[in-house]
């Protein structure tokens, strides 16, 4: 039985670990002030008529905290790239100087800080849920365990242990949001 037990806590806690990378990749899309190539990393160009992601049709860097460059691979994607960019909602306006295409970043605004900090609050509260809900499976899978015969005893502790897992990752969670929020918050 002690088999089983274990395949249920490592299945809780790969679900548990995955929770937290969506979490990150998450929070690497809200924008802290500084300039990024992930806060593209959503822009979608037509690049021969299918939609291809930017990173595929071009090398996207930073060369300041407050630019970003975008250099297409062909000359004729130019075009079709910054009107992906603008299309893509991202607040960010794009200019084209013939070879390459350069993003100033704008400077943050208070209020528009507090709403990122929002956002990334939000994200995390979907992650916890997403931990929650890891939890309650793996103590599902237990109970069945018990009533299959798995003593009372060993089915409190195996309960005890996903508990724990629990708290460990909510707590890795709120460290994220809190340097996220931190990071958000500092001009």
């Amino acid at each position: 039985m002690n088999e089983e037990i274990q395949f249920i806590l490592d299945s809780a806690k790969e679900s548990m670990q995955s929770a937290i990378a969506h979490l990150e990749t998450q929070l690497q899309k809200v924008r802290a002030g500084k300039a990024s190539p992930m806060m593209l990393s959503t822009v979608k160009v037509d690049y021969y008529g299918s939609m291809t992601p930017l990173s595929q049709v071009a090398n996207v860097n930073t060369i300041d905290a407050r630019t970003i460059t975008v250099q297409p691979w062909e000359k004729t994607m130019l075009q079709p790239i910054e009107t992906a960019i603008i299309n893509a909602n991202l607040g960010l306006n794009p200019q084209n100087n013939g070879e390459t295409i350069m993003i100033n970043v704008p400077i943050l605004t208070e209020e528009r800080r507090r709403d990122l900090t929002k956002q990334a609050k939000a994200e995390g509260e979907h992650a916890k849920v997403g931990i929650r809900n890891a939890r309650k499976d793996a103590n599902d899978e237990v109970k069945k365990l018990n009533n299959e015969g798995l003593s009372d005893d060993m089915a409190k502790d195996a309960e005890a242990s996903i508990q724990k897992l629990t708290d460990t990752y909510i707590v890795k969670i709120d460290t994220l949001i809190e340097a996220k929020e931190k990071d958000i918050m500092t001009i």
